[in-house]
């Protein structure tokens, strides 16, 4: 790592270890001056008194040693600290209250640029509701969505395992820092998690479970989908604060009925005379999303024309298929037919496609989200990807 990005690192760390400072107080400090971190946190120590001893002293002099600790978490193999400021952060999370200024990685980043549907429901589900949340899990999948959750017991649990078993694309947003496990019965599926999907935590390297952390959690799991599932919750359940704050961020709630003598079914009703859509199958979820992901490639498009630097090509009236993008601004025809000669009919890593094409993951991940949608290309295990046969 240079010298520059160490010290360009170890400013967001010390920003992000600052008490009271919150990532609403940070994204507003960032945004005064340009995202620049280091101007940032020059200001922020200059004026840090508004926000308590405790900050005026970490600020003063930060322990040398926690910082060398998350350095040293961060310097190992598929972790990473996605900053707000980069393009390929998730243009989803932008427009939800108090949007996260980074977000700690474990796995694959990639994936989480990718449409999603959040799955949530009670710890203690009914054999049957972690029947529906496998199904409802795998349906999805194969219809192109990510799945995500919180790597809680129960339903959360269940989705997870399923995407996982059929090589499909899995997002577990967790309440402790990224290299803590709870609940502690997880430690098998974070690691298959962080092996084969991505593990994401907007809290530092550490950070120990806390009643107040989940439904801060809760916010980024319905934020980062564009639906979200309800399977079996109780009227307390954690989950109804997911479904609200989806509600509140304009994303879909979805929620499965039961049994009136069901308890667990009680959420999923309130849900439903909410406004919540009563669903029976995970087709109903699909034809409801499909649009906005469609406008998800469009933001994510955007986004990365925007920053420059991200190379996305200008529209192109040549011959060949149209691929009928429902974005304005769209890639030019070109980049996408340059893109499935390149992917071939083997299956191909997107790091594969990175070096062949020249272009960056997050612009790959978003042209792959267009071609999918198109079934054009297919999905397979191992973030790998195949050209399906022209019809």
């Amino acid at each position: 790592m240079l010298m520059d990005d160490l010290d360009e690192l170890r400013a967001w760390l010390i920003a992000l270890r600052t008490p009271g400072l919150g990532p609403g107080g940070l994204r507003e400090r960032l945004d005064a001056v340009g995202g620049d971190i280091r101007v940032a946190l020059a200001q922020l120590r200059r004026h840090a008194a508004p926000l308590g001893e405790l900050a005026q002293a970490w600020l003063a002099r930060p322990d040398e040693v926690q910082l060398a600790a998350d350095l040293a978490w961060l310097a190992e193999p598929g972790h990473r600290l996605l900053r707000s400021t980069e393009a390929d952060f998730p243009p989803q999370l932008e427009n939800i209250p108090q949007p996260p200024a980074v977000l700690f990685v474990v796995g694959d980043a990639s994936l989480l640029l990718y449409p999603q549907v959040a799955i949530v429901g009670a710890r203690g589900a009914s054999a049957a509701g972690l029947a529906h949340a496998r199904a409802f899990a795998l349906a999805l999948a194969d219809a192109g969505f990510a799945i995500t959750s919180g790597m809680a017991d129960g339903i959360d649990g269940a989705a997870h395992t399923a995407a996982l078993d059929a090589g499909a694309r899995t997002l577990a947003v967790v309440g402790t820092g990224a290299d803590r496990v709870y609940p502690r019965k997880h430690h098998a599926l974070a690691r298959r998690i962080a092996a084969h999907g991505v593990l994401v935590s907007e809290f530092p390297p550490g950070t120990p479970a806390r009643p107040d952390h989940f439904p801060r959690r809760n916010r980024i799991i319905s934020g980062l989908a564009l639906g979200t599932l309800v399977i079996e919750a109780g009227l307390r359940s954690g989950s109804l604060i997911t479904a609200r704050l989806a509600a509140e961020q304009g994303r879909e709630v979805f929620a499965l009925p039961g049994s009136i003598h069901n308890p667990l079914a009680r959420g999923c009703h309130r849900l439903i005379r909410d406004g919540a859509r009563l669903v029976e199958t995970a087709t109903e979820i699909v034809e409801t999303l499909t649009p906005a992901a469609r406008m998800l490639g469009g933001e994510l498009a955007a986004r990365l024309d925007a920053v420059g630097g991200e190379t996305l090509g200008p529209a192109q009236a040549e011959g060949g298929a149209d691929l009928a993008c429902a974005h304005s601004g769209e890639w030019g025809d070109s980049e996408y037919r340059r893109l499935l000669a390149e992917l071939g009919h083997a299956p191909t890593t997107l790091d594969e496609l990175v070096q062949r094409t020249g272009q960056s993951a997050a612009a790959l991940s978003a042209m792959l989200l267009m071609l999918e949608l198109e079934a054009r290309v297919e999905p397979l295990p191992g973030n790998r990807y195949q050209r399906l046969p022209d019809d």
